[in-house]
């Protein structure tokens, strides 16, 4: 534990360095303070928060910087929140204004990329895997066949099929009829475990257009949104902290567009109540080792659904980026139970 001496100086540090963006020397944390401290006194500090790891020395100067560790304290016991000003709480509602959910969750990123110049990023809700309600048949020609699915919520999709021999009205009537009848109300896992063993029981002929239907139904249900939605990359290139380092910035860039290992860091905070943040190393992910992660989960209805969160230096305001998380997940809730209400 640290004494409130060292506590009020590493703050002075770490507020100094995140607005600055250069090493703090004992001559600027005198100044700004407000401890009447000799600079010898702050040097011995200094040289103790070092010592625990807090900050450290970079080789070109004598100031100090904070490390994830101090970043970490900072976060968790020494942070003065900013709250976001009503109107700005209200502009940020106004784009989030009922609407489709997918649009919506694109509005909730680039809102989150626009007031904190970082990257936002926000994992769409998981999918249900929609049940099928109806199926029909509709020959367009000899060898082509519109097969329209209608599922339990309403949705419909059609897809043509391209079948190896012709097909009559009537066994096209045929056809659907017994999907109707064997598979309506059930989704495709459920329909997976049966369709081997009762496609068996049809002659061949049948059997080929049944197997050509489900699999044309599994790809039209299963298009799932994209896991995630990201703005803002661009922004990380005009961070001089992450610039700098052109191999690292392209691990970055390759971890936004292959996405998988992303969700699995904002399945943790699905998984947990309220705001997270990942300083550094703290994420598991070596492309954001000189990266902070703030994310909330969101909810519908009372549910969480999903996570939304910013990716941007670890010299970031936190003061001001955590509201602005925080705030948007809580309107992006908002706004998707108004939606799912109607």
């Amino acid at each position: 534990m640290l004494d409130d001496r060292s506590r009020t100086l590493l703050k002075t540090l770490i507020e100094h360095y995140i607005a600055e963006g250069t090493p703090v020397g004992s001559r600027a944390l005198s100044r700004f303070s407000g401890l009447e401290l000799s600079p010898a006194t702050i040097r011995n500090v200094m040289a103790d928060l070092e010592e625990a790891g807090f900050v450290a020395s970079p080789h070109t100067s004598a100031g100090r910087i904070p490390t994830a560790r101090g970043y970490r304290l900072f976060v968790d016991s020494l942070l003065t929140m900013r709250p976001l000003e009503q109107h700005q709480i209200v502009e940020i509602g106004d784009s989030l204004r009922p609407s489709h959910p997918q649009q919506l969750i694109a509005n909730a990123s680039q809102l989150l990329s626009q007031l904190t110049h970082f990257a936002g990023i926000v994992a769409t809700p998981r999918r249900t895997t929609p049940k099928i309600r109806q199926i029909e048949f509709l020959s367009l020609s000899e060898k082509r066949i519109l097969l329209i699915l209608i599922t339990s919520d309403g949705d419909v999709q059609n897809r043509i099929l391209f079948t190896a021999q012709p097909y009559s009205p009537a066994e096209l009537v045929e056809a659907a009829n017994y999907l109707n009848q064997n598979f309506a109300g059930l989704d495709f896992s459920q329909i997976r475990t049966r369709v081997q063993e009762e496609l068996q029981q049809l002659h061949q002929d049948m059997q080929a257009l049944m197997t050509a239907a489900l699999d044309a139904s599994n790809e039209a249900l299963a298009g799932d949104p994209q896991p995630c939605v990201i703005s803002g990359e661009r922004n990380l290139l005009d961070v001089e902290d992450l610039s700098s380092n052109m191999k690292r910035l392209r691990q970055l860039f390759d971890l936004f567009e292959q996405r998988s290992s992303l969700m699995g860091l904002l399945d943790q905070s699905h998984r947990a109540e309220g705001i997270q943040i990942f300083i550094g190393g703290e994420s598991g992910l070596a492309p954001l080792d000189e990266c902070s992660v703030i994310t909330a989960p969101y909810e519908v209805d009372g549910q969480v659904v999903g996570s939304l969160g910013v990716i941007g230096p670890t010299r970031m305001a936190y003061e001001r980026v955590i509201p602005i998380v925080d705030i948007t997940a809580k309107l992006l809730s908002s706004a998707l139970s108004t939606q799912t209400g109607k």
